[in-house]
């Protein structure tokens, strides 16, 4: 697998496309950071670790809208990837949707949003764009 982060994104955006509830995507601290972002932000409802297997999962519940049934994500999508990398600094901070949705960069303060690389004042890889 050449793109570990594109793959997990991947499996997100079809879960919530097929209707499930629950998402099983191999664990690593990237991925780790990224689903911590999500929770925090109220794209999913929970996410758990599981490290009964050879090799760690993390367990992520999706959240849907209570009566009309629909995706609280309506758009996920990778930006930078290994063979074009795509940074930003706080000058040109990305805003997506107008600043209703998130993009979440890599920075040398951790994984954090385009709002708190902004409130830190640095800059730094653009992973994804999610709405």
């Amino acid at each position: 697998m050449t793109d570990p982060i594109a793959d997990y994104l991947t499996r997100i955006r079809n879960a919530y496309l097929a209707g499930k509830k629950i998402v099983e995507v191999p664990s690593s601290n990237m991925k780790l950071a990224i689903t911590k972002i999500l929770c925090d932000k109220g794209y999913i409802l929970s996410y758990k670790v599981v490290e009964d297997t050879p090799y760690n999962i993390i367990k992520i519940a999706l959240k849907y809208h209570p009566q009309t049934k629909t995706a609280a994500i309506k758009s996920i999508s990778r930006v930078s990837s290994p063979g074009l990398r795509k940074y930003a600094d706080v000058k040109n901070m990305p805003r997506v949707l107008n600043g209703l949705g998130i993009a979440i960069l890599s920075t040398s303060k951790g994984v954090i949003t385009d709002k708190e690389a902004r409130e830190l004042n640095v800059g730094g890889e653009v992973i994804c764009y999610v709405y």
